[in-house]
């Protein structure tokens, strides 16, 4: 894991895109600064690309990606994972990865808080420094809760919880020496587990037999 200090002063510039909220967010990085950024409401796969053309920067021209892999929306996720692989076809960069609770958890810098959001039936994905990403039920839900506003909900919200706002460009400015990025070979959405499946065995239909 490494810190996006170190990060960019090894990848100069890199092109970060984070959809994992319902607001794209893309940007220009560089360690001398200016940061350039883009935002978005619309839905990814058009969103994320009227960013990167609103930057003027060209995807291949950048020397490393940086995306967001969740948790999160698992659409805007895997738009970026298949824009980012579809570029490096044409000009293979390095790729790094960051988790977007990591990130606002970081920035927050509360040992004590609980960095929450939904991951469906009844479910929740939960950061918290010291002990990681996990996925708990909501009874599992205790102390502080920390929500991100821009993230979209299906359960009733626990008790007590706060929402803070996904701003990408201010958590990273107050988690910049935080280990939050790792490289990938195969950008994709995080997943707490391989989804399992259930081998289909064919049969011949055969007409009910008479009594």
């Amino acid at each position: 894991m490494t810190s996006l200090r170190q990060l960019l002063a090894a990848h100069s510039p890199a092109l970060l895109l984070d959809a994992s909220s319902a607001r794209i967010q893309v940007g220009i990085l560089a360690p001398d600064g200016p940061n350039r950024w883009a935002e978005s409401a619309e839905e990814a796969g058009v969103g994320l690309f009227r960013c990167v053309q609103e930057l003027g920067h060209s995807p291949t021209s950048v020397s490393a990606y940086i995306f967001c892999e969740g948790p999160g929306s698992i659409l805007g996720v895997r738009t970026v994972a298949m824009a980012i692989r579809s570029w490096g076809v044409v000009s293979p960069k390095p790729v790094f990865a960051y988790g977007s609770l990591a990130l606002l958890a970081h920035a927050l810098g509360r040992l004590s808080a609980s960095v929450i959001a939904d991951a469906r039936r009844d479910s929740w994905h939960r950061y918290r420094i010291g002990d990681g990403l996990r996925r708990v039920t909501s009874d599992g839900l205790t102390g502080e809760l920390v929500m991100p506003a821009e993230f979209r909900h299906w359960s009733p919200l626990p008790a007590g919880v706060t929402t803070v706002p996904y701003s990408v460009p201010a958590l990273l400015s107050q988690a910049s020496d935080a280990p939050l990025f790792h490289p990938t070979d195969a950008p994709d959405a995080f997943l707490h587990e391989e989804p399992s499946y259930v081998t289909w065995t064919p049969r011949i239909h055969r007409a009910p037999s008479e009594s």
